[in-house]
């Protein structure tokens, strides 16, 4: 059982999106706009990463420290943009 975001196309692999298309370009089916570090970078993930303990363990965190208020309309993760590439590069082979 899962969730689905209606009118958005599957990828596999996490890519960052440029920040002026961002506004005008849909998140993939399966995937989820996540916005990272103190910039807000955005990343399309694929929603499959949410099983993985490791990245359900910086949700928590985040939830603890944060809430659930995410202006950007996507996920807010505030932890460091490296820690975050390094963490999904990890998870992509699994």
């Amino acid at each position: 059982m899962g969730f689905r975001l209606p009118g958005v196309r599957t990828r596999r692999a996490l890519f960052p999106a440029d920040q002026a298309a961002s506004k005008s370009v849909g998140v993939p089916k399966g995937c989820l706009a996540v916005y990272v570090g103190e910039e807000l970078k955005r990343f399309i993930i694929p929603i499959s990463y949410l099983n993985q303990p490791s990245f359900r363990a910086l949700l928590h965190q985040n939830e603890e420290e944060f809430g659930y208020n995410h202006p950007m309309g996507g996920l807010t993760i505030p932890c460091r943009e490296d820690v975050f590439v390094e963490l999904t590069s990890c998870l992509k082979g699994k």
